[in-house]
């Protein structure tokens, strides 16, 4: 059964006419889904929730809120929920009168159990009693969250909530959010630059660059399958590796002669470069192994190896452990070839995403 939109963005376009900074955004939030729209500073996030938000009007498009249109309107707070980067909690009052402040709408009785509630469900039960001044920045934040979903929107917006906080405390929010959120069938927009943030919290991902969206879906889809290069820099380290492509379901790399199970789509004779992802290449030691372990990286559940094979270098993520100068041998996954076309230079490309 199809869910129903929470929200609904169709050709949205907000700017000026010689500087346009949405440039028609269209996409769509179910009910429970929680979506994160990933950009780099300055393109445009914090315009989208402005204008979702009312506090800007769209010079074109609509915005659909639970089936009403709210074009240049703020939306009650019932409906929307709102933490933005910094977001303040009142100075002059406690975490559980700043957590009561929003919620006027809620009578007697049920308001103090609301209450309770939501202080519990953030963790901030034991520093209730406290002031702003007195808490680290992710009690602020997780005070604003009891203020936020005491309303029981059916919509949380985030603007960049979880900077700042040191990855140690900021993970292990983010996940426990996300299963609030879906305990409560709360959708959620939250915008960040920050992938891996995206990651631990998304059901689905939009990528925008220059006021566009380059591409969204699941995180895996814009890791593994991205449509061009730079959500595929933005996404995570990539290997370019040149080939040459040899017939319906094979190509031809520096590394020998690969096939996959489909056919590539591809006119036999072009060159193009294969993207291949470190986790998409496997190692094993070998005496007579052409690649060489250069250097390693220890990622606490995993290792990043940069790999020399000749004149060239790959990344490699795996969770086996290699010694620097140990021989290898290769070999990579081909079910799922991404090629795009080829750029002269380095024969391999390698290095961090945006």
């Amino acid at each position: 059964m199809t869910m129903p939109d929470i929200l609904s963005v169709r050709e949205l376009h907000c700017g000026y006419p010689s500087r346009p900074i949405l440039d028609g955004i269209t996409f769509s939030i179910h009910e429970s889904e929680l979506v994160c729209l990933l950009a780099e500073s300055g393109e445009g996030k914090s315009t989208l929730l402005k204008a979702i938000t009312g506090l800007i009007a769209p010079t074109q498009g609509q915005i659909v809120l639970a089936g009403t249109p709210v074009n240049g309107e703020p939306p009650s707070s019932q409906s929307v929920g709102m933490v933005f980067q910094d977001d303040a909690l009142f100075p002059h009052l406690t975490v559980r009168e700043n957590v009561r402040f929003g919620m006027q709408h809620i009578p007697g009785e049920a308001s103090r159990r609301v209450l309770e509630e939501s202080l519990a469900l953030m963790g901030v039960t034991d520093i209730a009693q406290r002031y702003p001044h007195e808490l680290s920045k992710e009690q602020c934040l997780r005070g604003a969250l009891a203020r936020t979903l005491a309303c029981r929107p059916s919509l949380l917006l985030l603007d960049a909530a979880f900077t700042g906080i040191d990855s140690q405390h900021r993970y292990p929010l983010l996940t426990q959010l996300r299963r609030l959120l879906k305990q409560h069938h709360i959708a959620a927009l939250f915008v960040t630059t920050e992938r891996e943030d995206a990651f631990a919290f998304a059901d689905h991902l939009m990528l925008m660059r220059k006021g566009h969206l380059v591409q969204q879906g699941v995180s895996a889809d814009l890791y593994y399958r991205p449509v061009n290069r730079y959500t595929a820099d933005f996404m995570g380290y990539g290997n370019y590796l040149p080939v040459k492509i040899t017939g319906d379901k094979d190509w031809k790399s520096f590394l020998g002669e690969h096939h996959a199970a489909r056919s590539l789509g591809l006119e036999s004779g072009m060159m193009r470069d294969w993207l291949v992802r470190p986790q998409e290449i496997a190692l094993a030691l070998d005496p007579e192994g052409a690649a060489v372990i250069e250097d390693r990286l220890f990622l606490g559940t995993n290792n990043l190896y940069r790999v020399r094979v000749g004149d060239d270098v790959l990344q490699v993520q795996t969770n086996n452990w290699f010694e620097p100068d140990q021989p290898v041998r290769l070999s990579i996954r081909t079910e799922q070839p991404v090629f795009f076309p080829h750029q002269e230079g380095k024969t391999v490309i390698t290095g961090p995403a945006a």
